[in-house]
């Protein structure tokens, strides 16, 4: 590895730690005994754990299922000091994510390969495209943005500026045009004109949320008979500040559309970054298999969109002796 490689990698930990730091703080009031090693590993510090991952959003079962585990070994004398307790905390989380951790690929054998971004407004839906539409751009494939959110301006003109700024081709039609024609011209266009990827907002929010969920059936419907096999890929993109909402929304978009991964943002100062665990634990029995999580927000910056590894995330997750003194 360069030292180039080096210096990106450390920034990326520093800015994933920033953006963990109020759930690694939650976590000090428990996990802080165990680092600073002046009680002695009882009832009462895994007490004090258990609740620190429940204020996290990290899920009653999920939480339960760990402390367990933890309390075995504790009282077989397995985990006889609080290092040994750290670091198999660590290990049991990111046991639980580690079927998450998937790379994204756009193979070369579907051109266009058709990507549907669903998810409420204000997750940072369209802003995910454009910062994805850059690294594929980047990358050497040629780029088109579909706006499909028609019902919102702001949407379309958003995603405009995105293509702009960026020199990325962006389909689009006035404000209130039926969403499945724009995105069905898109994707005309991308087979026409040799495209590799096609980036298709939707909307966040109809009138009702079964209004929503008709749409993008209806989307979906329209490219597949153009198309075969597409779209390709349905992102979710959850915002990791609602804590268990985010596992209500996976549901929904999964039993309307097929959801086949997820994209976490705003890890720039939640709290309750600890949904992801609720969502891996709550999804490992769903027909399919669990859903995996490409890519994580960790800042507003364009390059701030990073594949999610469950090994580092944990690790930034967990707070240090410094922090919980």
């Amino acid at each position: 590895m360069s030292k180039a490689d080096d210096e990106e990698n450390e920034g990326l930990w520093r800015r994933l730690r920033s953006g963990l730091g109020k759930t690694r703080t939650q976590l000090a009031a428990g996990v802080g005994n165990l680092l600073l090693g002046e009680k002695e590993i009882d009832e009462s510090v895994l007490e004090e754990l258990e609740t620190a991952l429940l204020l996290t959003d990290v899920g009653v079962d999920t939480t339960r299922e760990i402390m367990q585990k933890l309390t075995v070994r504790v009282r077989r004398k397995e985990l006889n000091n609080a290092l040994a307790l750290h670091q198999a905390l660590a290990d049991l989380l990111k046991d639980v994510l580690a079927p998450l951790a998937k790379p994204f690929e756009v193979p070369d054998d579907k051109k266009p390969f058709v990507i549907f971004f669903v998810g409420v407004n204000g997750v940072g839906k369209t802003t995910t495209i454009g910062k994805l539409a850059k690294q594929f751009k980047t990358g050497g494939l040629k780029v088109l943005l579909a706006a499909g959110d028609t019902f919102r301006a702001a949407a379309v003109e958003q995603l405009q500026s995105w293509g702009a700024r960026e020199e990325i081709a962006v389909v689009a039609q006035s404000q209130g045009s039926d969403s499945a024609s724009v995105v069905y011209d898109a994707v005309k266009s991308a087979k026409a004109r040799g495209f590799d990827v096609v980036l298709v907002d939707t909307a966040g929010r109809l009138q009702a949320k079964t209004n929503l969920m008709e749409e993008l059936e209806k989307i979906k419907r329209v490219v597949g008979r153009l198309e075969e096999g597409a779209p390709h890929q349905i992102l979710l993109v959850l915002d990791a500040g609602v804590g268990q909402n985010a596992l209500s929304q996976v549901r929904e978009f999964d039993a309307a559309v097929g959801v086949t991964g997820l994209i976490l943002t705003k890890l720039d100062g939640t709290a309750r970054a600890g949904v992801i665990f609720a969502i891996a634990d709550k999804l490992k029995s769903r027909e399919g298999g669990a859903i995996p999580v490409f890519y994580i927000g960790i800042g507003e910056g364009v390059d701030d969109l990073k594949p999610f590894e469950a090994g580092p995330f944990v690790d930034a997750l967990l707070p240090d002796g410094a922090e919980s003194s």
